[in-house]
This record gives C-alpha cells, structure tokens and sequence, in this order.
C-alpha cells in the first residue's frame, strides 16, 4: 500500500481541502490527509500524508512554520488580507522606517494574539469565518504564539507615500496567524495593516525545496517514505532484532532514557524506532525505566499501525 507524506506547493485561490481532493485522484486512495490548514490566498508547504502516513501528521501540525509575506500599511481590510474589502484607509507617510521597526520588534517573541475574525477556529462548534459571513460580529480570544524570526527585507512606499508595503520573512509557533500580525503592526502604529501575500517556506524540518506543484505531481508522483519522513520529524531510536520483534508485537522494552527528563520520548513527543533494516517500526514514549509503544508498524511491510496505551 502506498504510504507516505507528499510535500505539496499549494497554488494561491486552493483551499487545503481543495488540495487533498485533488490528492485523492492523484494517488488514488481516500486515506488523504493534511498537516495544518494554509489559507486559499497563501501558497507553499502544505504537507499532506498519504494512507498510513496520515497517522504522523498529528505530529507535524504542532512545529514550527516560515512564511515569507508582504504587509501593506495604510489600509485595513474585514480579513486582514488582500481577499476582504478594504474597511478602512489611513495615510502611512508618518510611519518611519525607524517606528516600524519598533513595532515589529515588539511583536517578536512571546506574544498574546487575537486571531482573525474570519479564521476556521471554531466558535460553539461553528467556524468563525462562517459567523462572520452570516453578519455575526466574532470576537476571538488572545491565545500565546512565539514569534521566533520576524526579519524586514524591504520597505516600498506607494501613493504617495499613503501607503507601505513590508516584505517580511516570519518563522513562528504553531498557531500564529500572519495577517493577525499585519493586523496588529498596522494598528500599532495607528494606520491600519492587512497582507497582501503569503508563502509558507518551512514546515517543521519540511520545505519549499521538497515541495512539488499539483501538476508535477499529477505527472510524477514524488513520495518521502515514512522512515524517511519521521527521521526527518522525530528523534530516532535504532532497534536491535530483538527489540523490533518485542515492540513489533506492541511490549515494552528499556526506556531510551530517563522518564521526565529533556531527552525522553513522550506521548506527545516520541521517538521514531527503526529496525536494523531502517524500517520504520513505531513511535516509543518512555515511562519510568521502560519504552512503550505510542504507535505500532509492522516492520519491514508496512502493515496496519496498531495504536496502544501508553503509560
């Protein structure tokens, strides 16, 4: 059975559902599956997994993300983006380089941030974008997100100086909603702020170098195999023959290292365990002075993945 993750360049105007329909047809199996939703205006790294594959990208949703993106200062739109109509206009030939800068810092690091209105969080079991769109006016709560990386490459001022455009590059935690931070850099400065392009470079160890358009793909499908793709997601843990037939089998075996220290495997966080001939064999979570499996693999054939109790 053909498993695996494909790293998809996502074209602008796709939805990531759109995506994993044409995925579908493409690799011919309904067992398709996306690792985070990427807006339709966005394009870049959107990883998909492909039958069992789809097990890891519980994994891959939580790392960390890169976009490049460009922010226009001066106008204020209902998405925070160049797709929603512009609500508002505020002249930026105030807002010197020397202020944006400063407020770009100040949206780096540890920051509480209010999600776009019009985002697919769900609100009493109903997207926020679909509230939005039926009249409802949304407020969404602050969450934390880690702004690791949010670098200026150049700065354009257009009409006259009414408005700034900002070529960013941001990489960032799990959550994060660049148009929220257009948004907010704008506001910040009190002239209004939206993105007016995106392009996601990097997810998690996954990037823009792997990726493949859906046309390419349609001609050669380009798989990375499970071992390959969680050598690549998790800290790895190499089985002897024995070990692989006892996890093969869903038993513990010795922890690879002390429960509740920095290097241990978690449920949340765990090793990839391979057998000697490189197969993917589980993911472990050590407990006390044992390993158990989080996710069982027939070695070397690419069986049905069992999933056991951890703990």
């Amino acid at each position: 059975m053909l498993s695996g993750l494909v790293i998809v360049d996502k074209p602008q105007g796709w939805t990531s559902h759109d995506v994993v329909g044409r995925m579908r047809r493409i690799a011919g199996t309904r067992k398709v599956g996306h690792a985070g939703t990427l807006d339709p205006m966005a394009t870049g790294v959107l990883v998909v997994g492909i039958n069992k594959a789809t097990r890891l990208l519980t994994y891959i949703v939580g790392t960390s993300k890169t976009y490049t993106a460009t922010i226009r200062l001066g106008e204020s739109t209902v998405t925070d983006d160049a797709e929603g109509e512009v609500v508002a206009t505020v002249s930026a030939a105030a807002a010197t380089e020397d202020a944006i800068r400063a407020g770009i810092a100040s949206l780096t690091g540890e920051i509480q941030q209010v999600p776009s209105s019009v985002s697919a969080i769900k609100v009493n079991g109903e997207r926020a974008y679909a509230r939005v769109r039926s009249g409802e006016d949304v407020k969404l709560a602050a969450r934390a997100v880690t702004i690791h990386r949010f670098e200026v490459h150049g700065m354009r001022r257009e009409r006259g100086g009414d408005v700034v455009d900002i070529d960013v590059t941001v990489e960032c935690s799990s959550g994060t909603y660049i148009r929220a931070l257009a948004r907010d850099l704008g506001g910040s400065l009190g002239v209004g702020g939206h993105l007016t392009a995106l392009r996601r470079t990097h997810v998690g160890p996954y990037s823009l170098d792997q990726a493949r358009t859906l046309e390419q793909l349609a001609e050669e499908l380009e798989i990375l195999e499970m071992s390959e793709a969680a050598r690549a997601l998790m800290p790895n843990r190499e089985l002897s023959a024995e070990e692989t037939t006892e996890i093969s089998f869903g038993r513990r075996i010795a922890a690879g290292a002390p429960a509740g220290s920095a290097e241990a495997a978690t449920a949340d966080r765990p090793a990839a365990a391979f057998a000697p001939d490189g197969s993917l064999v589980a993911l472990l979570a050590d407990t006390g002075s044992f390993a158990k499996p989080v996710l069982v693999f027939a070695p070397g054939t690419g069986g049905s993945p069992t999933r056991e109790q951890a703990g």
